[in-house]
């Protein structure tokens, strides 16, 4: 949940989740509070799918799409304020994790950081695996590795003028599109209409997402990517927007302001299916996105799980402790659709009455 604002040019983008949906009753029940505090509202915008070469098809509004009133991370921040239970430090870079006499003793290069009854990784990726390599925990740690991770580049850009959408668009133009058909590009979103709902002013500020064969491909060390990547992937990018719109090469703008990011860690292209992943003799449990999929809603209902299973064990005073494992042994499986912007359900044979099953990937 990613939102950059740069300054003086005033110009918003949300770089990662671009926006939710709800399914399930309980995360249902937390949008709705989001909404009564103005957190959140309603993407009415139109979103649809835009084949190379110009051809947008809309998607139904309905279930809606919901998105941070004011960005995605205003959203994630308030979340810290919603309760006095949770003390947030930082920067704070855990680096090992020690048990002892029956706590976890944790340390940051030497430093104590405390000690604890439980922990929970909420993170993944080398850094995750690295932790847990000398902690003790062989079946936590077995089930983090067998995780596989897609790499997403992002390309952030501003334009002094609107967009040259194909003439067969909707009106008013589309404010995001599933891009068909591009080997660079799999998303684009105006978030000067989505967030600043300025139709008619800009800069108009764009989040272009690419795929996760294009990602692949091109690959570097995310906390220092080379100039020249930089460049040939904006440039790479660029080219498949213009691809995407139908344009002949050359006519797309020129942007007033562009920067790139590469998710290395981005999306899961496998997953459990489950919630979370418990190990209550190491004290120690697993949540995140990822074991249900990826969206806002997952990753909101497998926090809800894991904080069920600590209490539940811990209140039943720690006795039997088998029967509060979860997902320890669970297989994995491949997911389709993992390149941001995504709906694995968009597939025909997944329809099923005239519902599609759309979940969108973030």
């Amino acid at each position: 949940m990613g939102t950059r604002v740069i300054e003086p040019q005033q110009l918003v983008f949300d770089h990662a989740a671009q926006f939710f949906m709800v399914s399930d009753a309980r995360f249902a029940e937390i949008v709705n509070d989001w909404r009564e505090k103005g957190l959140v509202e309603e993407w009415q915008g139109t979103v649809g799918e835009l084949e190379a070469g110009g051809q947008f098809v809309p998607l139904p509004s309905s279930p809606p799409r919901y998105i941070g009133v004011n960005g995605m991370r205003p959203l994630a921040d308030s979340l810290l304020m919603e309760t006095s239970m949770v003390n947030v430090v930082r920067p704070c870079w855990i680096s090992k994790l020690e048990p002892f006499n029956g706590m976890w003793h944790l340390s940051e290069n030497g430093k104590h950081c405390g000690q604890f009854d439980a922990i929970v990784i909420a993170h993944n990726g080398k850094c995750a695996n690295r932790l847990l390599a000398s902690s003790g925990l062989p079946l936590i740690a077995r089930q983090m590795k067998r995780l596989e991770l897609s790499s997403i580049w992002a390309l952030l850009a501003a334009f002094e003028d609107p967009l040259p959408l194909p003439s067969n668009t909707v009106t008013p133009p589309f404010e995001g599109a599933f891009v068909k058909g591009v080997d660079s590009i799999s998303w684009m979103a105006n978030n000067s209409r989505k967030l600043l709902k300025s139709p008619d002013n800009g800069p108009y500020c764009w989040t272009f997402f690419s795929t996760s064969a294009y990602g692949k491909r091109n690959k570097v060390p995310q906390e220092n990517i080379p100039v020249a990547t930089a460049e040939k992937v904006k440039a790479g990018m660029l080219a498949g927007v213009e691809m995407a719109l139908g344009l002949p090469e050359g006519l797309l703008p020129k942007p007033i302001y562009t920067r790139v990011q590469l998710w290395g860690a981005a999306l899961p292209m496998n997953s459990p299916g489950i919630p979370c992943i418990f190990d209550p003799r190491g004290r120690a449990g697993i949540c995140g996105d990822w074991l249900l999929g990826s969206s806002l809603e997952s990753a909101a209902l497998s926090g809800i799980a894991l904080a069920n299973q600590v209490a539940d064990y811990f209140q039943g005073g720690g006795a039997r402790p088998e029967e509060f494992a979860v997902g320890l042994h669970q297989e994995f499986q491949p997911l389709k659709g993992h390149d941001i912007g995504q709906f694995p359900g968009l597939d025909s044979e997944t329809q099923k009455d005239g519902v599609q099953n759309y979940q969108f990937t973030t």
